[in-house]
């Protein structure tokens, strides 16, 4: 039908369905989430979720309780579910405003605490 160029083949993946998943939203309601913070599932299991399916939870958020039995973070979970970090961030959003997950930043004093071991390596790197 058409002798042009082909644009994307079947190895391309899906287009346009990660953001359909979040129904085109590009934040949560909540807080964006660092992507080293750590999410971990509450509870036994899901109890009523965003999407529907099975409990009351879509597919995707149900490899999220899943892989969040044990605490993992925003971009391992982004790695696991091959979806961009921005419509993970969102579905956790929706997740944590559910009741499903909680999510925890990376404390401000592990921060501070970081620098002053640079510091002393730098100190000690002038010694020498």
């Amino acid at each position: 039908m058409s002798d042009g160029p082909q644009w994307f083949d079947e190895e391309a993946g899906p287009v346009v369905r990660p953001y359909a998943l979040i129904r085109g939203r590009t934040r949560s309601s909540g807080d964006a989430f660092d992507l080293v913070a750590t999410v971990r599932t509450i509870g036994g299991g899901p109890g009523g979720g965003p999407n529907g399916g099975p409990g009351g939870v879509g597919p995707e958020q149900q490899l999220i309780l899943r892989a969040a039995r044990d605490p993992i973070s925003v971009a391992d979970l982004a790695v696991e579910l091959d979806l961009p970090v921005g419509v993970v961030r969102v579905l956790l959003g929706d997740m944590r405003d559910h009741g499903l997950i909680s999510v925890t930043s990376p404390s401000a004093g592990g921060a501070r605490s970081n620098e002053r071991i640079l510091k002393e390596v730098i100190n000690g790197l002038r010694a020498l």
